[in-house]
């Protein structure tokens, strides 16, 4: 493990720098930047939030005859201290793919035919016009918090139907509801600075060193300095996380419950939970039949009974994790003079029970007291470079209002009316369609219930990451009263099936802010150009608002008759946002970010005002003016010593609580077994994810020739006993089958990953291999988010259906 930070993100990359080809001119930004130089070469510098994963890394662009031609780590910023992984170095060239879009384009009669914006605002605005209820926006984490603001306000403050959702659905919904079922309030209260002072990380089936690798980073940075820091990955494979560490826990899939509550069970029969802590600031909580958020209250002794199963032996039975492992968990928790984060993304959130297991990971903090302290810290990382700035704290999902406001909670709509300046009941009670159920009714008949009508997609590419493609998105196809919007960078799955598309600004192509994993909200200003037509999201979406506006739809007028994206210049005259020769005659991001930021102190989430953002790399919220007028973020929440919202006195203090007594719960929720499991036809587990080279559906990384080249397929990733079993080799082409689709796929064995017998693993970047056509649609009962880390499948050679999947492989259903 002797390896420094450096040299572990440089091993990941493959350049330091890129130099790309620009199609346009330079921008002129609605105000100067003050963080921008220009140096002797004539490149002008600027600070701007990374374009990828939910890090929130800063990059220095370098900008020179309106072209993006270098990139740097920005080392003023404290995520990332100057360093980037092998997708930031190359982040420039996301933007001059040889096939971006450039102009909208309408399908007519098969075939896609360039038309007008002017004509293309029309159509959107006159299709909803026809049918404003059955009309959804489909986003994503990567929307900028202005964009997202914009089509949240636009959808649910001005059509009143709440159909809105983000990608953020398939990936953090689970987290969001573990925080607010543990907490009474959405994200996490630690940050980054635990990763400085954890004496034990545990990865919960997570692989941090290609996903979020600079993070991972600091902590090997650490170890190369001769700290002492343990490491432990609990997974269902071994990955390039697993060499780095100290102890490998492989357990059977969905058996992550088990272990938690194991290593609750010994907490208590051994008398080491934290008895202080607990009684303090915590109380007992368990399911309710069928389940909810919020469960039930429950005493001590009930929750200590049913934690008496969990013994280590039967957690084994379960799981395949040895006894004397999780006895080891259990006995580091035990241990005060330890500190000890938990890391987390899409393995617990991905999952059938994916609340459940964040509420236990929760709870083993709290129920050992580490929590509260820099290095004690329950934390979930996020794989959208906005997805808690945007989804979950602008709220863009069906069921809420900005600033963690519910859409059925009378008081909160009330207060989003009176900032929205809207009549009284403007904001339609009932939560719209989560994003699967969403997706179902479009590609549902009308006639059989399928009363969604029309979708515009934005920042995303459901027509890949969507699971079981076939039913959820392809259906769409021969059903001729749908009709789906996307706007989009490039071609992609989901363009390949639209309607109407509309040609989309990236990056730093516009103004933008971003709100990271450790609540960190992030803002740039625009340096250049989109190519041809190209225009920016929010832009669009405040179009075709005005145009409703123009045909007398009410929703788009507030109770003073005023169009619901007015904004002014600093004389007070109205500025024709809407028409894009004037979007940028003012600062539209500074007019959304402002209005938004009123919503943001319910919850205690205080955003800093634009003029902060504008000199910081990033402030994470709550974010409180001192007396003396300067503007401080706040590192750990809930904590006396660094969140000012703490009573003095208090020490911890859960200032949102469930019980609204200040204390979190300490869940017990039981183990169950997945929806799906191996049997005789269907024998391996599939698991899918992401790889190191790629970010999500390859949208953008696939068009960055030094991405692609070092990866340029997706495959199959098999154990080795399994593939000499089947007969497949390196390299051999196998199909991958489930009862839902099936794909053809290159063999890769004793690659960077090793799945175990029995189990087998396929990335999701390849939009020309389509494994969501293979997953499965099961959602957690609360979360609504789907599971992709576990199916079952079959693997034969191309061209050798077996009659029978010969016997292969540890099979967990057969032990459960």
């Amino acid at each position: 493990m002797a390896i420094n930070r450096r040299e572990f993100l440089l091993s990941s990359a493959m350049a330091a720098a890129t130099a790309v080809v620009a199609r346009r001119a330079g921008a002129r930004p609605a105000e100067t930047s003050p963080t921008a130089v220009t140096t002797a070469d004539g490149i002008r510098w600027d600070k701007a939030p990374c374009r990828f994963c939910g890090t929130g890394c800063h990059v220095r662009v370098g900008v020179r005859d309106g072209r993006v031609v270098a990139i740097q780590g920005e080392r003023l910023a404290e995520v990332n201290k100057g360093l980037l992984c092998v997708k930031g170095y190359h982040v420039g060239g996301i933007l001059y793919g040889r096939d971006r879009l450039t102009q909208p384009l309408l399908r007519r009669n098969g075939n896609l035919e360039p038309i007008s914006w002017e004509s293309a605002i029309d159509i959107i605005a006159r299709r909803i016009m026809e049918k404003p209820e059955s009309f959804a926006i489909y986003g994503s984490g990567q929307w900028t918090i202005p964009e997202g603001y914009a089509a949240q306000k636009f959808i649910k403050g001005g059509l009143s139907n709440n159909h809105i959702e983000p990608n953020a659905r398939l990936c953090m919904a689970s987290a969001v509801t573990g925080f607010l079922s543990t907490y009474g309030v959405d994200e996490p209260a630690g940050c980054y600075d635990d990763l400085d002072n954890a004496d034990v990380v545990i990865m919960w089936g997570n692989n941090p060193a290609e996903m979020h690798p600079v993070l991972f980073s600091r902590i090997i940075d650490r170890v190369a300095r001769g700290e002492k820091v343990m490491l432990i990955d609990i997974g269902t494979r071994r990955t390039r996380t697993t060499e780095f560490c100290d102890e490998y826990l492989q357990f059977r899939p969905q058996t992550d419950l088990a272990i938690a509550n194991g290593i609750a069970h010994l907490l208590i029969k051994n008398d080491t939970w934290d008895k202080e802590f607990v009684s303090k600031y915590c109380n007992f909580r368990t399911d309710n039949d069928p389940l909810d958020l919020f469960g039930r209250p429950c005493s001590f002794e009930e929750y200590k009974k049913l934690l008496e199963p969990y013994t280590p032996e039967h957690v084994e039975k379960l799981s395949g994790v040895p006894a004397e492992k999780i006895r080891m968990l259990a006995d580091l928790f035990g241990r005060r003079d330890l500190r000890i984060t938990s890391l987390w993304c899409m393995g617990m959130n991905q999952h059938t029970r994916g609340t459940a297991i964040n509420r236990l990971v929760h709870g083993i903090h709290l129920l050992s007291g580490h929590f509260g302290r820099p290095g004690d810290a329950p934390t979930s990382l996020t794989g959208q470079p906005s997805a808690c700035g945007t989804a979950r704290e602008v709220g863009t999902l069906a069921h809420l209002l900005p600033g963690g406001r519910l859409v059925a909670k009378e008081a909160h709509r009330r207060d989003a009316e009176r900032i929205w300046n809207l009549p009284e009941g403007r904001i339609n009670p009932r939560p719209g369609y989560h994003t699967v159920l969403l997706w179902n009714k479009f590609c549902t008949p009308t006639a059989e219930g399928g009363d969604i009508s029309t979708v515009w997609v934005q920042v995303t590419n459901p027509g890949q990451s969507l699971p079981d493609l076939h039913r959820l998105f392809q259906s769409k196809k021969g059903l001729e009263d749908k009709f789906l919007i996307v706007s989009e960078v490039y071609p992609t799955a989901t363009t390949e099936i639209a309607d109407l598309i509309l040609p989309a600004a990236m990056w730093v192509e516009k103004n933008g802010i971003f709100g990271n994993s450790e609540r960190r909200t992030q803002q740039w200003f625009k340096m250049v150009n989109p190519p041809g037509d190209a225009r920016d999201d929010a832009w669009m979406t405040i179009a075709v608002a005005r145009r409703l506006f123009e045909l007398g739809h009410p929703g788009m007028r507030d109770k003073d008759g005023n169009f619901i994206f007015t904004v002014r210049d600093e004389n007070g005259r109205e500025v024709p946002i809407w028409e894009w020769e004037h979007y940028y005659d003012v600062n539209v991001d500074r007019a959304l970010y402002e209005e938004y930021r009123q919503f943001s102190r319910l919850k205690h989430k205080d955003l800093a005002p634009y003029d902060e953002l504008v000199k910081a790399r990033g402030l994470r919220w709550p974010v409180v003016q001192h007396e003396d007028g300067t503007w401080h973020e706040t590192p750990f929440r809930f904590s006396e010593f660094s969140d000012p919202y703490v009573k003095k006195g208090a020490g911890i203090q859960f200032y949102h609580s469930v019980t609204k007594d200040d204390r979190a719960l300490i869940w017990f929720c039981a183990y169950e077994p997945p929806p799906e499991q191996p049997d005789a036809d269907f024998p391996l587990w599939l698991c899918t994810g992401r790889v190191l080279e790629h970010w999500h559906t390859g949208t953008m990384t696939m068009r960055v020739p030094q991405l692609r080249n070092a990866m340029p397929n997706a495959y199959v990733e098999m154990n080795l006993a399994d593939a000499a079993a089947l007969g497949l080799k390196n390299g051999d082409i196998a199909v991958v089958e489930s009862r839902r689709g099936r794909i053809e796929l290159p063999v890769w064995l004793d690659g960077r990953g090793k799945p175990p017998p029995g189990s087998v693993f396929v990335p999701f970047f390849d939009e020309r291999l389509l494994i969501n056509e293979v997953t499965l649609g099961e959602t957690c009962p609360i979360s609504k988010e789907p599971d992709y880390k576990k199916c079952a499948v079959r693997v034969y050679p191309k061209g050798r259906p077996p009659a029978r999947q010969p016997a292969i492989g540890d099979r967990p259903a057969d032990r459960i």
